[in-house]
């Protein structure tokens, strides 16, 4: 991948994250909640609802902020998200879904060495991006001249974006964390918000 940067933090835990196919790596001070996320419900395949809860409310405490409207979960982008989430995992790298796969929606993608992370550290990260954000047309978006450096928090703060499901796979020595949104945002010559 062009633009990918790897960090190894104690242990070998590693996690990045992936918009359009740029990674950012995670520095060591995030693996300090290692274990405290929630798996997948065994009973019905989903997510569990207190772990949609925390993604959605850190989703949407960012566009209250900026006072934009709330987003809401979407079980169907969920399941398209683990889907995807599998796949990944099975790979053993981040990479976009086509177009095509992914329905056209938006998507952010956060990978780490299974049990090593909190799944909201990848959440954390991309709401992080919001240092480096300027306002300006996509792609002219971020203070160090790299859109990719700002593109998943762009992705959440989108003013169109109106739904949003994710999911986390731990399988293969991997956590894989993959949110879905619809509408997708990073829409060229327009602004976040």
């Amino acid at each position: 991948m062009d633009g990918s940067k790897i960090i190894i933090a104690a242990g070998a835990a590693f996690a990045a994250l992936c918009a359009t196919g740029i990674t950012v790596a995670a520095s060591a001070r995030d693996a300090s909640s290692a274990g405290s996320y929630e798996t997948q419900a065994k009973h019905d395949n989903r997510m569990s609802d207190r772990m949609a809860v925390r993604m959605l409310d850190a989703h949407n405490r960012e566009r209250v902020r900026l006072g934009l409207p709330k987003l809401k979960w979407n079980r169907a982008l969920e399941r398209e998200a683990k889907q995807w989430g599998h796949e990944l995992a099975r790979r053993g790298r981040l990479e976009h879904a086509d177009q095509r796969t992914r329905n056209s929606t938006g998507e952010n993608l956060w990978m780490g060495s299974q049990g090593q992370w909190d799944a909201m550290v990848g959440i954390d990260m991309m709401i992080d991006e919001k240092q480096h954000y300027t306002h300006g047309n996509f792609p002219e978006i971020s203070r160090t001249g790299k859109w990719a450096d700002v593109a998943h928090y762009t992705q959440i703060v989108w003013r169109d974006t109106k739904e949003v499901g994710c999911s986390v796979v731990n399988e293969r020595g991997w956590d894989v964390l993959v949110c879905r949104y619809w509408p997708a945002g990073n829409v060229w010559g327009q602004k976040a918000y």
